[in-house]
């Protein structure tokens, strides 16, 4: 289990989460909602040691990963997919892929054959650059190239995000699959709220870096919907 007891995140000093507390079961969904700039991007920032100074309790399977810098909860098994997608648009498919093999336990650089099952398309262009790939097949390739980690926890930031239309139920069905069929548990920052209850099996709802409610996914009712996501 990835757990969070009382954790504050800090940008500077400016003072971004306020005493967090999530458990995320192992293989599991968890879908953290909220408006934008509630804090859930600096929380899956947090979980990986990305912001400049955390307080609070991070544990993962039994370890308190709170002070460790980012490399190693990388090879502790946490990947991290960024909103955006930041690939490398000069680097090929396949460095792009590698460069997420960096963090594997066992040292060795291989795309992993979970790629080529899941996105068939990148292993049939492993030479072309990543720039030139659309929106979608960038994002599978971020998916791809945290998956190189051989990770046992997923960070997922709005993955469908600047997607089209038409390739976002195929990133949506992925990261179920990713769940049920490789087992990974997965914290999933999301804005469709259709999709964060067909994958999620708990929810976080956040506010102003706060928790402000959070349960198994049938408790996520139109009600919290719109007084915590609504415009």
């Amino acid at each position: 289990m990835l757990a969070l007891d009382q954790v504050d995140s800090f940008y500077g000093r400016s003072h971004i989460l306020h005493g967090v507390t999530l458990d995320v079961p192992t293989r599991e969904v968890t879908a953290i909602l909220g408006r934008n700039g509630v804090g859930k991007t600096t929380l899956l920032k947090t979980l990986m040691g990305l912001t400049d100074q955390i307080s609070g309790h991070i544990v993962l399977n039994g370890t308190d990963i709170t002070g460790k810098p980012t490399h190693e909860r990388a090879r502790a098994g946490i990947a991290y997919v960024p909103q955006g997608r930041e690939i490398f648009p000069d680097f090929t498919v396949r460095e792009n892929i590698l460069m997420g093999a960096f963090a594997r336990r066992d040292g060795r650089r291989v795309v992993p054959d979970i790629v080529g099952q899941l996105f068939p398309y990148l292993t049939a262009n492993l030479d072309r650059p990543g720039g030139v790939l659309s929106g979608g097949q960038q994002q599978q390739l971020a998916i791809a190239r945290a998956l190189a980690a051989q990770p046992n926890t997923l960070l997922l930031d709005e993955p469908t995000e600047g997607i089209q239309p038409n390739i976002v139920a195929e990133i949506e069905d992925i990261i179920i699959r990713l769940n049920a069929e490789a087992g990974l548990t997965v914290v999933l920052v999301e804005q469709n709220v259709a999709f964060a209850r067909r994958a999620a099996h708990r929810f976080a709802m956040m506010e102003k870096g706060r928790v402000v409610a959070a349960g198994k996914s049938d408790a996520l009712t139109d009600d919290l919907v719109h007084r915590h996501m609504a415009v």
